[in-house]
């Protein structure tokens, strides 16, 4: 089935780092060890999200019923289909759903329970107060109770703030590998509103944490803005309006990844958790670029530290609890480069995935320690690659959208191989790559035609 492969290893200095690279052929035939079957039908969306879309028993896939991942304000349900069968259910639909709000979208299915999770736009949205990244929050439902909301992290914007509250919203939110934390984007609608009379201040995209064993209780509102949690919700990356040139200030931390169920340090010790995530720094002259941070977090983080209230103040955001600590792992010459995506880790936390260019332009994987060291190239390919990527269940493989198919690379070998045919333009793969559990079976999204419209639809390639 596979050409016979050539590999040369050889190495590349770029200003401040080392990267590891290999020469290899790629197979361009398809795979006939993969076949793919469209598992959905329906005149409307089913849009899955980047990650942890399967349920703990590869039986179900969640997804939202988006036919454009710009649409989630104007998205009311939340749906699952039977992995086999097809058959479809639905789990969540919103009230009072209009072109403004409230707006659901971004579903994951926790990776040990029935569990799924999705964001949700605030119960008041109106033409005057549409969904918005600051008006949005987490809500969970058990499949087995559907319509049944749970309300993960608390939102509080009245003064004075709630510890363990955010202010605004939570935002692509993602499970831990034990299923008992939640990381997310966040955006902070105090500041917002600031920034609206003040300009020294600014509403910075941050990363934040939610954890159980904490509820969070808020005083409701008639407007409907605040919500009580079910999680302790705090911001764990820092940011600054005017990142100093040359240092490793950012003022944006955004598309994060957990690593593994944690991370060997250098000095032998276990990290029990950590998050990955892109952050914007300045160059020595002043360019933006996008870089990999590391962020460790300690066991408890509901402790404030001294005169820094975990949640913020009227003319502050919210701080980072004690014990965080932020680190930059990555020095490039050009930063992360491509479509957006979310950095992902390898299960046993020894590599965190990227997207950069290599020498000709091309957009390929990557890969460096959470410890930092050198980079190592992952793919090569003579096309990019086009969307987000996750890693296989035993860490073999990578798979990711690329020349109008889904590629999986072998990283033991670099030997990268075509899993469907080649598409037209109008029907190639978007969105990211998702496997099952079990590693057998990778769903993904393509866009196909009724009539004279196209739909959102859910395709699986099953290994045989």
């Amino acid at each position: 089935m596979y050409n016979r492969l050539h590999i040369a290893v050889f190495y590349v200095i770029l200003p401040g780092y080392l990267f590891i690279m290999q020469a290899c052929s790629v197979n361009q035939s398809g795979n006939m060890s993969f076949r793919e079957k469209q598992l959905t039908h329906d005149k409307k969306g089913h849009c899955l999200h980047i990650s942890q879309s399967f349920s703990p028993d590869n039986e179900w896939l969640v997804y939202d019923t988006r036919n454009n991942d710009t649409l989630i304000r104007s998205t009311g349900s939340i749906e699952i289909v039977n992995v086999k069968t097809g058959e479809i259910k639905e789990v969540y639909k919103t009230s009072n759903q209009t072109e403004y709000g409230p707006g659901v979208g971004a579903v994951t299915f926790s990776p040990v329970a029935d569990t799924v999770l999705f964001i949700h736009g605030i119960r008041n949205a109106d033409s005057r107060n549409p969904y918005s990244f600051t008006r949005r929050t987490g809500v969970a439902v058990d499949i087995h109770h559907p319509y049944q909301p749970v309300f993960m992290d608390a939102r509080d914007i009245t003064v004075p703030f709630t510890p363990g509250a955010l202010r605004g919203g939570t935002h692509a939110h993602s499970w831990s590998a034990d299923g008992q934390w939640i990381s997310f984007t966040y955006n902070d609608y105090v500041i917002e509103q600031l920034a609206k009379t003040d300009t020294s201040v600014q509403d910075l995209r941050a990363v934040g944490v939610m954890v159980p064993g904490h509820p969070v209780t808020v005083e409701s509102d008639n407007a409907g803005e605040n919500n009580s949690g079910k999680m302790f919700a705090v911001a764990v990356t820092q940011v600054t309006e005017h990142p100093q040139p040359g240092s490793d200030e950012i003022d944006r931390a955004f598309d994060e990844g957990w690593i593994g169920n944690g991370y060997q340090k250098t000095d032998g010790s276990w990290q029990k958790r950590a998050i990955a995530f892109q952050g914007n720094v300045r160059d020595k002259n002043g360019k933006t670029k996008t870089e990999v941070f590391v962020v460790d977090l300690p066991d408890n983080l509901t402790v404030a530290r001294p005169g820094l209230p975990l949640e913020g103040t009227a003319s502050s955001r919210p701080n980072v609890p004690a014990g965080v600590v932020q680190r930059r792992i990555t020095f490039t010459a050009h930063g992360i480069e491509g479509p957006r995506h979310w950095l992902r880790s390898t299960s046993d936390g020894k590599q965190i995935a990227f997207l950069a260019k290599d020498a000709k332009g091309i957009v390929q994987i990557y890969g460096v320690s959470p410890n930092g060291g050198a980079i190592t190239q992952l793919t090569f390919n003579e096309f990019s690659v086009a969307g987000p990527f996750n890693f296989s269940p035993d860490n073999r493989y990578i798979a990711y959208p690329a020349d109008n198919s889904i590629f999986i690379t072998d990283l033991k070998t670099s030997r990268s191989e075509r899993v469907t045919p080649k598409s037209t333009d109008d029907e190639k793969p978007v969105g990211g790559v998702v496997w099952s559990h079990d590693g057998k079976t990778l769903a993904y999204n393509r866009y196909v035609k009724s009539g004279n419209e196209q739909f959102l639809q859910i395709f699986v390639s099953k290994r045989l």
